[in-house]
C-alpha cells in the first residue's frame, strides 16, 4: 500500500515540473573576483565624465562635473545580458511573466534620484522599462527594485540593465553599487518592490485630485547681481509679481506645522500662474527654454517678502549648498500668460515638506529666459498653490 501510494506521489510530481517553465538563477553581479559580464559608463548632454573603479566588494561610479556648466548632464552605468537570462517564458505572449531589476546603492549627495531601466532589442522611446528611485540621505546603503510587466521579449533577445545620475550639479559625484541583480519573474509570485519609486515621466496632475490646498505662506524673490537688495516693490505696472531670469530665483515657502508629523497620500502638485514671459528660440542649446524647479534644503528658514535678501537668505552658505543641484522638475512654460501652470510634485519632495526637511521651493530658467508670475490673489490672478492628500 505504501509503495503504490509513493508511486502516485512520484508520477504527479512528474507531471507538474514537465509541464512548468524551468526559470535560471537569477542574474547577480557582486563585483567579487571576476565579472561574469562587462561593465562601461558613459555621459551626455554635457561637459561630465564619468568613470567605474572596482572597490573591495562594491563597484564605484563615478562623475566628475566640475567643467560642466549648464547642469543638464547624464551618466550611465551599464551592461548587456545575452545569455544570462532564460527568457523562455516570453515565447507565449499571454505568460504572465516580467522583468525584476534590483540592486543596492549608496550615493555620496542626497537627497538625489538616480534611475534603473531595462532596455530590450525591441525598446521603445526614452522612458520605456525606467523607473526613478529617491535616496534620501548619503552614506547609508538602500536596495531598490522594479518589476516590468507586458513586456515584448522574445527567447534570445539582449537585455540592457543600466542605472543613471543625471543633472546632479556641478561638483564630483559618485554612487557605489554593491550589486545588480536581474530575474525572470513570475508575475502571480513576485515580491513587493522595494525603495521609494518615483515615476518618470510624471503625471500631469489636476486640482480635482485633491482634497487640501494651500496659498504660499511667502512668496518672493533674490536677486544674485544684488546680493544685499530687498525686492518686496518688484512691479509690473501697477501688479506686483515674482520675475524669475537669469539673475533672479523666486522663493516659496509654506508653513505647514499644523500637518507635520502627517504622511503624504502619494503626489502632490503647485500652481503657478504666469503674468508674462519672454524667451530665447531657435537655439540648439539642451533645455534652453525650461525652468528648473529645485528643494530648498538649507539656508534661512523663516524669510520673509518684505526683509529676503540674497545674502541674508543663503546665511553665509554657497548657494549649491542651499538649494538642491539636482532638479525637481524642469518644465516649459504654457503657450499664453494666464494659463495655470499644474506642476507635479513627487511624494518624496511632499513628504519632506511636510516634515520640514525641505524648507520651500525655488525656481530659476536654465537658458536665456525670462518669466513673471502672479504673486496672489489680491495682484489679480492665482497665486502660487500647493495641493496635497493626507493619509
Amino acid at each position: 500500500m505504501l509503495n503504490h501510494q509513493l508511486k502516485i506521489i512520484l508520477l504527479i510530481c512528474t507531471v507538474f515540473f514537465s509541464q512548468t517553465p524551468t526559470i535560471k538563477a537569477q542574474f547577480l553581479e557582486t563585483f567579487q573576483g571576476e565579472t561574469s559580464v562587462e561593465w562601461i559608463s558613459f555621459t551626455g548632454s554635457g561637459e561630465a565624465v564619468s568613470s567605474l573603479e572596482r572597490k573591495d566588494s562594491w563597484l564605484q561610479f563615478k562623475v566628475d562635473a566640475t567643467d560642466d556648466t549648464q547642469n543638464v548632464w547624464w551618466a550611465i552605468v551599464q551592461t548587456t545580458l545575452t545569455d544570462q537570462l532564460d527568457l523562455e517564458p516570453f515565447a507565449d505572449p499571454e505568460s504572465d511573466y516580467g522583468l525584476r531589476m534590483e540592486a543596492r546603492v549608496r550615493v555620496s549627495h542626497a537627497p538625489r534620484r538616480f534611475n534603473m531601466q531595462l532596455r530590450t532589442d525591441r525598446y521603445e522611446g526614452n522612458y520605456a522599462g525606467l523607473m526613478e528611485f529617491d535616496i534620501p540621505d548619503k552614506d547609508r546603503w538602500h536596495t531598490v527594485s522594479m518589476t516590468l510587466e507586458h513586456l515584448d521579449i522574445r527567447p534570445g533577445d539582449r537585455i540592457t540593465p543600466h542605472l543613471a545620475m543625471m543633472d546632479w550639479g556641478p561638483f564630483i559625484y559618485t554612487m557605489e553599487i554593491d550589486y545588480v541583480k536581474v530575474d525572470v519573474v513570475n508575475l502571480s509570485e513576485r515580491s513587493e518592490d522595494l525603495g521609494e519609486q518615483v515615476v518618470y515621466p510624471p503625471p500631469v496632475p489636476q486640482p480635482n485630485e485633491f482634497e487640501n490646498s494651500m496659498a504660499a505662506t511667502e512668496s518672493g524673490m533674490v536677486d544674485r547681481h544684488y546680493p544685499d537688495l530687498n525686492k518686496r516693490g518688484w512691479v509690473a505696472g501697477d501688479t506686483p509679481v515674482l520675475t524669475l531670469d537669469n539673475t533672479k530665483i523666486v522663493l516659496l515657502r509654506w508653513d505647514l506645522s499644523e500637518i507635520e508629523g502627517r504622511n503624504t497620500d502619494g503626489y502632490g502638485m503647485l500652481e503657478l500662474t504666469p503674468f508674462s514671459f519672454y524667451q530665447t528660440t531657435d537655439t540648439d542649446r539642451i533645455e534652453f527654454d525650461k525652468i528648473r524647479m529645485v528643494e530648498i534644503l538649507a539656508g534661512d528658514p523663516i524669510w520673509n517678502r518684505d526683509s529676503v535678501t540674497f545674502n541674508s537668505f543663503l546665511q553665509g552658505e554657497p548657494l549649491e549648498s542651499v538649494l538642491n543641484t539636482q532638479m525637481i522638475h524642469d518644465f516649459v512654460l504654457p503657450s499664453k500668460k494666464d494659463e495655470p501652470l499644474y506642476i507635479h510634485l513627487p511624494r518624496p519632495v511632499m513628504q519632506r515638506l511636510i516634515d520640514g526637511k525641505t524648507k520651500g521651493l525655488a525656481f530659476y530658467p536654465l537658458g536665456s529666459l525670462q518669466a513673471s508670475f502672479y504673486l496672489g490673489q489680491d495682484a489679480g490672478g492665482s497665486g502660487p498653490r500647493l495641493y496635497y492628500n493626507l493619509e
